[in-house]
Order: structure tokens, then C-alpha cells, then sequence
């Protein structure tokens, strides 16, 4: 399964000739790249998957996805972890 998570551009650069970004998911940044999403700005959410942002959405498309990747989270912390 693949998963793609939402985070908010800080920062943009270059690096090595490749439009980059410094992202937030809420509260842990990580370096990404924006290949895929040249028109990106800062304050724009996006979503990151393998360290490339794939598309831009809005910020209620962002926080939307954080509360349920945030229930998914709590639900396995009281139940546990799938069985392998």
C-alpha cells in the first residue's frame, strides 16, 4: 500500500537544477521535491509521497486528511496492530 501525506510548503529552493521544497507535516519538516508541481508556492499544501509532492490541494483537503490518518493512528494504538 502507498500513501500519500499532506504537508505545507515553508520554504522553495533549488538543488542540483530541481525546484525543492521545505515541507511541513504538521510539525516535522523534510526536504521535497516539486517536479511534478512547478507552479507550488509557499503556504501551499501538497501531497508527498517517497519525498515528491504529487498535487496540490487546499488546506481544508489537507486537514481533512490529517484527522483521519490521525484516526487510523488512535484506532490502532487501542486495538493494536493488524495480525501479519
Amino acid at each position: 500500500m502507498c500513501l500519500g501525506v499532506p504537508a505545507k510548503i515553508v520554504d522553495l529552493y533549488e538543488k542540483n537544477g530541481l525546484q525543492m521544497a521545505r515541507v511541513d507535516f504538521g510539525g516535522v519538516e523534510r526536504e521535497t521535491c516539486l517536479a511534478y508541481v512547478p507552479e507550488a508556492k509557499v503556504g501551499d499544501y501538497c501531497i508527498v509521497h517517497v519525498g515528491f509532492a504529487l498535487n496540490l490541494i487546499s488546506e481544508e483537503e489537507a486537514r481533512e486528511t490529517m484527522d483521519l490518518l490521525k484516526q487510523i493512528s488512535d484506532l490502532e494504538s487501542e486495538i493494536g496492530p493488524a495480525p501479519a
